[in-house]
């Protein structure tokens, strides 16, 4: 980190010294309850985002506000109603806001937000239609980090010449993400026909024996094929690794 444009700006009166030590520090302080890493995507491309789950509505709340302050965009994932009504005061702030009900996510923009670019190109495909919602997290973190995303939806392998008509779709992607539940095989058979690295997303579809996507996880993780994996309805970590493998 180059740290002399900063001392500059403290000396000529551009910025004070907590407003020094933030960027040097790389996070900011909401409250005493969170550290918010703004310069996450500036190290590996990732942004970092506010994650709802398992947080009281007015901390979701309060980590945005801040997040949209310092870098522009924020990202709010899996946002329950209490949530997303807590964000309604953060949403003034914002020039643009996007609500993706199925991935429940909400996106809010600055009038000052500069999207990334890239050549990337992800493909999304899910085995069902209730394995959707997960992909469709994955898809939205691939689009937000610049990469161009295609999505292909209920091409499992009950029947697989729906997968076969849609090919041309993904083909030329340079990485493919593929969701499934149950016994999750989709993804073993995708990674067998394109030349792309392939990441599978098990998804908490399914009853019985091997439940919660358990069967999934595990099936894939066996893949005879070449395949990686990430955990069970881990839409963001799939989406982020692909549009990092993407642009390379």
């Amino acid at each position: 980190m180059d740290l002399e444009p900063i001392l500059e700006d403290v000396s000529e009166g551009e910025l004070s010294v907590a407003e020094a030590r933030e960027r040097i520090e790389g996070f900011t302080r909401v409250d005493d309850f969170a550290r918010f890493d703004t310069r996450r995507e500036d190290r590996n491309g990732v942004p970092e985002v506010v994650l709802a789950e398992g947080k009281r509505p007015a901390e979701v709340a309060s980590i945005a506000e801040q997040a949209l302050e310092k870098k522009d965009r924020v990202i709010a994932t899996r946002i329950d109603n209490e949530a997303k009504t807590a964000l309604e005061d953060v949403q003034s702030s914002a020039a643009e806001v996007e609500w993706i009900d199925q991935a429940q996510i909400m996106v809010l923009r600055t009038a000052e937000y500069e999207p990334p670019e890239t050549d990337g190109t992800v493909a999304v495909l899910t085995g069902g239609t209730s394995d959707i919602p997960v992909a469709e997290e994955a898809a939205v973190t691939a689009r937000e980090m610049g990469c161009e995303v295609k999505t292909i939806y209920d091409v499992g392998v009950a029947g697989i010449h729906r997968m076969f008509a849609e090919r041309h779709q993904f083909d030329d992607a340079d990485c493919v993400i593929v969701a499934a539940g149950r016994e999750g095989a989709l993804p073993t058979v995708v990674a067998g026909m394109v030349d792309a690295p392939v990441i599978g997303l098990p998804v908490s579809i399914g009853y019985g024996a091997g439940a919660d996507g358990k069967a999934a996880l595990l099936g894939m993780l066996q893949s005879c094929t070449v395949l990686s994996v990430v955990n069970i309805d881990a839409g963001f970590v799939a989406g982020a690794q692909a549009a990092q493998t993407a642009r390379e």
